[in-house]
């Protein structure tokens, strides 16, 4: 969650716009892988009729492929499509409002010590450095353990540790961007700083910040699963991928397909949002 991406170039408003229309094709994968992962979520009533909390005993341990279950059921005879799907709603929510917390309090944090440094900047670094001094999952997990089981626990943990990553990045664009000549002509026309800030200097560094949001969103998504393997994420019986993991490693051997496949959706979401990052990275490195 702290390790920080190789440096990105800094862009303006033209060069985005003459480089929107070169074609990006790992850009173009990613959107689109992810989107249909999304819709599947969104409309995951209109894919399956099954209920993902309704057991019937009578119909346990269905392989894929089954009459009425694609995917076959799991020992509670609960439809695995339905808690696939549903489950990527929790999953997908979670790990995304996760980032976008972080996002905008480690940006604003940077963006204000990369142009105001001293004590500010020091008191901020210092703090950014206690936190970086620790493994993330160590952190997370002792912060969920202490706030207790649930999503809104899952919130403030991330939110908790995330924040430096965008604060790091985006201070040392704006140590670089407000040394550029349309920072200084916009300080020297006196204009408020407020618009310096917002109107100048973050549009030009928050680029790479949204760059790392992307693999961001994947290391989030990994977290709650993992809180949720361990019995600190989401509590049962509400369908989500970390849990039905933990749910079906015991019966690789006869059931593979219950650990597998929610662990196969985990991979193809990071893959998607892998994409989309380097076709991010690409759109605005090409020449």
């Amino acid at each position: 969650m702290t390790t920080l991406p190789a440096p990105l170039p800094t862009f303006d408003a033209s060069t985005i716009r003459k480089r929107s229309g070169e074609r990006n094709i790992t850009l173009y994968a990613g959107l689109t892988l992810f989107a249909l992962i999304v819709l599947a979520a969104v409309f995951a009533p209109l894919l399956t009729s099954a209920d993902p909390l309704q057991q019937n005993l009578l119909q346990a341990r269905l392989a894929p492929g089954s009459p009425g279950h694609l995917l076959g059921t799991d020992d509670l005879g609960r439809d695995v499509l339905s808690r696939i799907l549903y489950g990527a709603r929790v999953d997908l929510r979670v790990g995304v409002l996760a980032v976008v917390t972080p996002l905008v309090i480690g940006s604003i944090l940077g963006l204000l010590c990369g142009w105001w440094g001293r004590w500010f900047d020091t008191i901020v670094m210092r703090l950014v450095d206690i936190v970086v001094a620790f493994p993330f999952y160590v952190l997370v997990i002792a912060l969920v353990f202490a706030l207790g089981q649930g999503t809104k626990s899952i919130y403030i943990a991330i939110s908790a540790v995330g924040w430096v990553a965008y604060c790091r990045i985006v201070r040392g664009q704006v140590l670089v961007a407000k040394e550029q000549e349309y920072a200084l002509a916009a300080r020297a026309s006196g204009l408020p700083t407020w618009r310096i800030l917002l109107r100048h200097l973050l549009p030009n560094v928050i680029l790479q910040a949204i760059v790392y949001a992307m693999s961001d969103i994947v290391l989030s998504i990994l977290a709650i699963v993992t809180l949720s393997y361990l019995g600190l994420g989401v509590a049962p019986p509400s369908p989500e991928w970390g849990s039905m993991i933990a749910e079906g490693q015991n019966s690789l051997l006869t059931q593979w397909y219950l650990a597998t496949i929610p662990g196969l959706c985990v991979v193809v979401v990071g893959l998607a949002l892998a994409l989309i990052a380097d076709g991010l990275v690409n759109q605005f490195n090409k020449r």
